[in-house]
């Protein structure tokens, strides 16, 4: 149905997911000035490469995807899909903060939010807290605090909220 739909959608890699760029089906062309990951058979289902920057209606946007799974050894023990790489690795993070150092960005797109801004409403409560790796949320609070920018938007939390420029959808 959503190939056959008359939009484009552009997603950012998340968690519970393989990174477009391990799936041998996805190819990569440039997208409103950045790299994308799709398939042939669904050309209108673009995934960003973690850190390119996109230009969307006159705003530079910068992607950041991963995020870490709490439910990880829930999934593992059921035999359910869990990927090494679901967070980025030391070479995504280091193109990011490149491309960050050398250009101006309006918008920021992550996953995950920096931690600092953490809905911790939304925490599950079965889930240990101090069992869940923060490392890439930690990570976002370094960008976020040496990066000038009009907005964020991030989703993982499940949650519609706004604080002050971070927007979680």
């Amino acid at each position: 149905k959503l190939k056959s739909a008359p939009i484009t959608l552009f997603c950012i890699h998340g968690n519970h997911e393989m990174r477009p760029s391990t799936i041998e089906s996805y190819k990569e062309k440039e997208w409103n000035g950045g790299i994308v990951y799709y398939e042939e058979e669904f050309p209108n289902i673009l995934f960003a490469k973690d850190g390119e920057i996109y230009n969307i209606e006159g705003l530079r946007h910068i992607a950041i995807g991963g995020a870490y799974s709490v439910d990880k050894y829930y999934r593992l023990m059921r035999g359910f899909g869990w990927w090494q790489d679901e967070q980025p690795g030391e070479d995504i993070k280091a193109y990011v903060e490149s491309q960050l150092a050398s250009n101006p960005i309006d918008i920021i797109l992550s996953h995950t939010c920096p931690f600092k801004y953490e809905p911790i409403e939304m925490f599950l409560s079965g889930i240990d807290q101090s069992t869940v790796d923060t490392s890439t949320e930690h990570w976002l609070d370094q960008i976020e605090e040496t990066t000038d920018y009009k907005a964020w938007y991030c989703g993982h939390w499940h949650i519609d909220k706004r604080t002050e420029r971070m927007h979680f959808l």
